[in-house]
């Protein structure tokens, strides 16, 4: 299988998990959705409005496109560990839609103008009712847990309880990110403690993704473990393309140029750039990123350092070897199918991508 058709795999899979998130966040909220969402009103629902502050910006956010891949992801793995593709379906609702929670709560934190090649949701919005709909976004999946009455109760706490440590997680990876592009605790940073927050951030979803998928096909608690940490490596490799991608490719992404040097990240391009150039370029470094500036001229100053110290290449290997480490633990644990020979090389894909 190549890597076109990983592609269409996920082209498959969008429309039907779009489909299955309308049926739980409905584009238009009435009577009856209200009552199920909310419960019995004591005095009266008002499904117009909310529509217009719930449904209206969460759907104009997911309907920009995304590649799904933290569903699709749960798929695989529940296929791999032999359930099928109708035992996990509507549980794809939760890790994409909280995926999609926080790139709007992360746009309004970084104060970015742009995503997916539109203005960001609180441009368009308002700040408040952006807050409100990613808060939103966090408790609505929780439904389709709440709501479902024939899986064994057991079942229903251990994906409550993966769901629960993987959210404590984001928020601590998000928050470890805004304190040091924010420049504190900058003499503490290094190449394990960005990899840690990394996994805390983006791989926390992915874990979710694979903890539940592994769960709803009956894996024990040790084969859960398992997949997860597979996952969470592909999670962090998966920022660290998206660290490369957004200094050569932004556009491509729908994000403005330099977007992360703006915001004074310190991705692994960056920390391996202050631990092999000299002195002079590292200061300089630093200074560009601390100063949060659209310049095109000086990001592009800041880019030629890193890529004149071989650290796309470098971030570029380290996440290669990630996979391959990551896949060789969970390779024989799982039985040989069509769905483990698609996840190995969607591992893959997500770390050759392009977009």
């Amino acid at each position: 299988m190549k890597t076109e058709t990983i592609e269409a795999y996920l082209l498959e899979l969008k429309p039907l998990i779009d489909k299955k998130i309308e049926e739980w966040i409905p584009r238009q909220y009435d009577a009856a959705s209200m009552k199920f969402t909310l419960g019995e009103p004591r005095y009266e629902n008002s499904p117009a409005s909310g529509t217009k502050g719930v449904s209206e910006p969460i759907w104009e956010f997911l309907d920009r496109g995304g590649k799904r891949w933290r569903p699709a992801l749960m798929v695989l793995i529940a296929e791999a560990l032999g359930a099928k593709r109708s035992d996990v379906m509507d549980f794809v609702v939760v890790p994409e839609v909280i995926h999609n929670a926080t790139l709007i709560a992360d746009d309004i934190e970084d104060s970015s103008d742009m995503r997916r090649g539109k203005p960001a949701l609180h441009k368009i919005f308002g700040v408040d009712v952006a807050i409100n709909a990613s808060n939103a976004m966090y408790f609505l999946p929780l439904k389709i847990l709440m709501e479902n009455k024939e899986m064994d109760p057991e079942k229903i706490k251990r994906m409550y309880d993966a769901f629960s440590q993987e959210m404590i997680n984001v928020s601590f990876g998000q928050a470890l990110d805004i304190i040091w592009h924010k420049g504190g605790f900058k003499e503490e940073l290094n190449e394990n403690k960005y990899l840690q927050m990394c996994a805390y951030k983006t791989g926390a979803l992915a874990r979710m993704a694979a903890k539940l998928g592994a769960i709803i096909a009956d894996a024990n608690d040790r084969d859960v473990e398992k997949v997860a940490e597979f996952a969470e490596c592909v999670g962090v490799a998966f920022q660290i393309q998206d660290d490369i991608l957004n200094i050569t490719a932004s556009e491509n992404l729908g994000k403005e140029f330099g977007e992360d040097i703006k915001e004074g990240k310190r991705s692994l391009l960056v920390i391996h750039t202050l631990t092999k150039c000299d002195k002079n370029a590292a200061t300089r470094l630093v200074e560009i990123l601390d100063m949060h500036t659209s310049d095109k001229k000086i990001l592009q100053e800041a880019i030629d350092i890193i890529k004149k110290y071989n650290s796309i290449e470098y971030a570029k290997s380290y996440a290669r070897k990630m996979v391959v480490d990551s896949w060789n633990k969970v390779d024989k644990m799982l039985p040989e199918n069509e769905a483990k020979r698609k996840l190995r090389l969607f591992a893959n894909f997500l770390v050759e991508r392009d977009i």
